[in-house]
């Protein structure tokens, strides 16, 4: 066979949304890429909730590798390109539940996602996500197998060797595991670990008939909430877990009536009921929530309970002579903040320009791409940090009142450097080396790791039981805050114990000469370098005009590679 005896470029394991879009950069910069995918599309698949970060980095990887359908779900601007089966996501929601109880609207957090200057974010239906971007791979060349498993694969000094289930052999450069918790690379080398901080397990589905929690418990007006609770993702979080509410049918336009629903549990404090279905011990476990089972009761079903006895893994390694992991196959903690896809797409920015360096030297040695581990373990390593102190301060809703603000704090930060990396580079070289300092959260800026690593440890050595403790706690960390150096007043409301987070988090006090950043200081270097006030808002006005639904509808109608008017077109030509 002809497939056979070509030696590919890059060979990927998994079409998901990593391994697609890997696909997409690398055959649209001309290599010759070959997709082995153990399914068939349109398949299942969770990781549904974007974020600010994610996708920031999906603008800066269509912009710099110039795949424009790479920024199709960086917001719902642009519906009219991926359709109406994806959801809204207005905000961030988090409701405290204590066993028995109803919810008391004030142990609650609504953090508003910016509607300017891109749109709000989205719910990705991944189903047909993971679907349209392995078509996009296609359309760039790249050759995709499904229903393809791989029963072997051989790593050569010149070489990788892939033999699939059907007795076929391919041949390939190099090779990247986008196969996320099944990794056959990690499990081949033996470099799977389970030593993380966090401990949780999972039960998910897709369900239907779930109505808002505002219709089922306090209102909007009682929350004081800026939005409805079904316009974003809903975390209901107690001692020990936390269960996700993410619809697809929240905006007029929907045409999905699906809503994703999964539980987390710590199982030390929550063993697994193997005495019960998966279906049965989720709604066991709910009905000691009264308002959360209110949420739930009714709502059914469209395909089988999946339940997973623990989440946490990491990598000992990332990467080796001639192969390496993308992202979930090197590592997951949990899906709380919705950080796994961030991951992937910065390690997919940073994995396609070392690949194509290779491409021209012909290194491909572990030494070549030891920055992806080095980028990949700081980004897991944070992040089971920064969940397993979420979990515990559960426990008592007076910490986890201050421990969200070193999370939004960290990613909103985070987000705003990712986009003066894209406002300020020219070139992939030099948003790389903007992208050098960054670990998940923070944006890169030291003097943010300090005040993370002093919370921390005051997480790491509170008694959440112990009342007095927590207090000593909760004030030593309003100290820790009170010597950062730059807090916008929405943050310092929270902490002051408001139960939302604005749209406008930050402009008015980037503003402010003198304790902004704007101002002088170490901050503003890091964050914005050498760019001028004026310069910044052009490239901020510029950007909302590029992203804007009329400019993104106008392009749609007059630039539309993969449409049906195109083939019409030729046809009519031809």
């Amino acid at each position: 066979m002809a497939n056979e005896q070509k030696k590919y470029d890059v060979a990927i394991i998994g079409s998901g949304m990593g391994g697609s879009t890997l696909a997409t950069v690398l055959a649209r910069q001309g290599l010759a890429v070959i997709v082995f995918e153990g399914g068939a599309h349109p398949r299942f698949a969770i990781g549904e909730s974007m974020i600010l970060e994610t996708s920031e980095v999906m603008r800066a990887l269509a912009e710099f590798y110039d795949v424009p359908e790479l920024a199709y779900y960086s917001s719902e601007n642009f519906y009219n390109y991926i359709g109406n089966s994806h959801g809204v996501k207005r905000h961030f929601s988090f409701v405290h539940h204590t066993i028995g109880q109803k919810v008391d609207v004030n142990k609650s957090l609504q953090a508003v996602i910016p509607k300017m200057p891109y749109g709000h974010e989205i719910h990705i239906h991944r189903q047909d996500a993971d679907y349209f971007l392995t078509s996009v791979a296609i359309s760039y060349g790249a050759t995709v197998l499904q229903n393809t498993l791989i029963q072997d694969i051989n790593v050569q000094s010149d070489g990788v060797e892939i033999i699939t289930n059907r007795g076929q052999t391919y041949q390939a450069e190099y090779i990247v595991d986008a196969g996320g918790m099944k990794s056959l690379l990690a499990n081949k080398f033996n470099w799977r670990h389970r030593d993380c901080l966090t401990h949780s397990r999972t039960i998910f589905t897709h369900l239907i008939d779930v109505p808002c929690f505002n219709n089922v418990g306090p209102s909007q007006q009682k929350f004081g909430h800026p939005y409805r609770l079904s316009e974003g993702t809903l975390h209901h979080i107690f001692k020990g877990g936390w269960l996700w509410i993410i619809p697809f049918n929240n905006h007029a336009d929907s045409t999905n009536p699906l809503c994703s629903v999964g539980l987390q549990l710590d199982p030390r404090l929550y063993p697994q009921r193997n005495d019960l279905t998966p279906e049965e011990e989720f709604f066991e476990f709910i009905k000691q929530f009264p308002d959360m089972y209110a949420q739930l009761k009714d709502a059914r079903p469209v395909r089988a309970w999946m339940r997973i006895e623990r989440l946490q893994y990491s990598a000992h390694h990332i990467v080796a002579d001639r192969f390496a992991l993308l992202a979930h196959a090197a590592g997951f903690i949990d899906p709380l903040y919705s950080k796994g896809l961030y991951v992937t797409y910065a390690s997919i920015f940073l994995l396609a320009d070392l690949l194509l360096k290779a491409k021209q030297t012909g290194d491909y040695s572990a030494e070549a791409f030891a920055p992806l581990e080095t980028m990949t373990l700081n980004y897991i390593q944070m992040h089971d940090r920064l969940v397993a102190s979420s979990f515990k301060s559960w426990h008592n809703f007076k910490l986890w009142n201050v421990y969200e603000v070193l999370w939004l704090l960290g990613a909103y930060l985070e987000y705003l450097r990712l986009i003066t990396n894209r406002y300020r580079a020219k070139t992939r070289a030099e948003y790389l080396e903007l992208m050098r300092p960054h670990r998940l959260a923070g944006g890169g800026f030291p003097l943010f790791f300090e005040i993370q690593e002093k919370v921390d440890a005051l997480m790491d050595a509170v008694n959440p039981d112990d009342e007095a403790d927590v207090d000593r706690a909760v004030a030593e960390i309003k100290t820790q805050f009170a010597r950062f150096p730059w807090m916008s007043t929405a943050f310092k409301d929270l902490l002051n114990g408001k139960n939302h987070l604005p749209d406008n988090k930050l402009r008015l006090n980037l503003l402010n000469r003198r304790v902004g950043f704007i101002g002088d200081g170490a901050y503003r270097q890091h964050f914005f370098g050498d760019k001028s006030m004026l310069e910044l808002l052009q490239k901020a006005i510029g950007d909302q005009l590029r992203y804007s639904p009329f400019a993104l509808n106008w392009q749609r109608r007059a630039h539309a590679r993969l449409s049906w008017q195109t083939i019409v077109k030729d046809d009519h030509h031809a």
